[in-house]
């Protein structure tokens, strides 16, 4: 082939690239990040028919990261084993029973169990997607791939608030359920028929090797020194965004369902913009020598002023700064294109997925303990929860982020020296 036609190629060989490999698994990530953040709307309903406290919601809630977060070790090894595609059309049919059995669930124990099997399920809607872009898209483009595929999720956050209270209204949250069952399992089948396996050699090491490999990661310096920073400030986000921002912006606030479902959608969008945004600055800065992890943590700087303001209940700023915390709390995905560089192809599922693991661990306990700690301040004379408390709750874990910001900043020097060597 000529040099003329091998340039013409390039741009239709990553087109195919991106509508056979991208797409769908971008597609199991939206579906993540809806049935992450659809407790936020549906929660009230729950607390209606069940009758929930507010550490019960979040127990609830938090199932779905419980069992995300459990599932993180074996799915990187089963994603450096077996690729992808195969990993990831099982586990969504998993999420895909999970929405059916939470639809049909009458009781607080089949709705957690239910919320866990969905949690498991979605576990590699990401990873999964990371994994991918190892696999098919070159080192340079990969943080700009990454954002393209957690677009998605941001996209699913955007269906989980106001679509998703007109649908309830309209159907009634079981019939939501029901029909998210129908879709999962639809792109669960569009991942096995569309994507194509990548051409190379299979992993050869055994799994006692590969095992061995996650426990040297887990015993890595460098892994430590940025895990407490990724784990704290993505994690509380987490938290927050796919439950608490509701009942905050309906208790502290004041507003109604439709203006929090209105809020939550600001938000959405702003963590879509957020994310591209992140991705395209990152793929420019980066290419012109500019260290990732520097672009991370000046995102991270935006971050923790509008939790400052959260914090400080400056409701007049409602909307900007809810925004900008949809924006930038998730600006920990600039750190995985590091992570896959500095531990080598044939450990990025593991390294991912170690991170994961940490991250969603903690965000499960925050969601949780937020709940828990809002739970010690009595309810308001309307049956909300009490202002003091949140305020509380979101404090406690703006402090313990701000520690691993000074543990990071501690040992930037080496995180420096780390990236030289790759």
């Amino acid at each position: 082939m000529t040099m003329a036609g091998r340039a013409e190629a390039a741009p239709r060989a990553m087109a195919t690239v991106v509508l056979t490999v991208l797409v769908p698994f971008a597609a199991g990530y939206f579906l993540s990040y809806l049935f992450r953040s659809v407790n936020a709307v549906v929660g009230p309903r729950l607390v209606d028919e069940i009758g929930l406290s507010a550490a019960g919601l979040g127990l609830l809630t938090s199932a779905y990261l419980f069992a995300f977060a459990a599932f993180q070790l074996p799915l990187g090894v089963l994603l450096d084993r077996f690729g992808p595609r195969r990993v990831q059309t099982a586990l969504l049919g998993c999420a895909a029973l999970g929405s059916l059995l939470f639809a049909l669930a009458e009781d607080l124990a089949t709705l957690t169990a239910a919320r866990a099997l969905i949690g498991l399920g979605f576990a590699g809607g990401l990873m999964s997607g990371f994994k991918a872009i190892v696999l098919w898209i070159p080192e340079p483009r990969r943080p700009l791939a990454n954002a393209g595929v957690m677009s998605f999720g941001a996209l699913g956050i955007l269906v989980a608030t106001l679509p998703v209270e007109l649908a309830v209204q309209a159907f009634g949250w079981r019939a939501v359920f029901v029909a998210l069952a129908a879709i999962t399992l639809a792109v669960a089948t569009l991942i096995l028929l569309a994507v194509p396996e990548r051409d190379g050699p299979r992993v050869a090491e055994s799994l006692a090797g590969q095992i061995a490999a996650v426990i040297g990661i887990l015993r890595d310096a460098t892994f430590w020194r940025l895990a407490p920073l990724l784990t704290a400030t993505a994690g509380t986000h987490l938290a927050i965004q796919t439950l608490w921002a509701g009942p905050w912006l309906r208790d502290v606030a004041g507003l109604d369902r439709i203006g929090v479902a209105n809020h939550l959608m600001a938000m959405a969008v702003g963590f879509l913009i957020g994310i591209v945004l992140s991705g395209v600055v990152a793929d420019r800065l980066v290419r012109r020598g500019v260290d990732l992890l520097t672009v991370m943590l000046g995102f991270l700087m935006l971050f923790y002023l509008s939790q400052l303001a959260i914090l400080m209940q400056w409701t007049a700023l409602n909307l900007p700064m809810w925004v900008l915390f949809g924006m930038t709390g998730q600006v920990a995905i600039l750190a995985y294109p590091w992570l896959s560089s500095h531990y080598g192809a044939a450990l990025s599922g593991r390294a991912n997925t170690a991170m994961n693991l940490l991250i969603f661990g903690a965000a499960f306990g925050v969601q949780y303990a937020i709940g828990a700690l809002i739970d010690r301040f009595p309810q308001t004379a309307d049956g909300g929860y009490s202002p003091q408390g949140y305020q509380v709750a979101f404090g406690v874990f703006f402090v313990l982020q701000l520690l691993a910001l000074g543990w990071y900043l501690l040992g930037r020097g080496a995180l420096g020296a780390a990236g030289a060597r790759r």
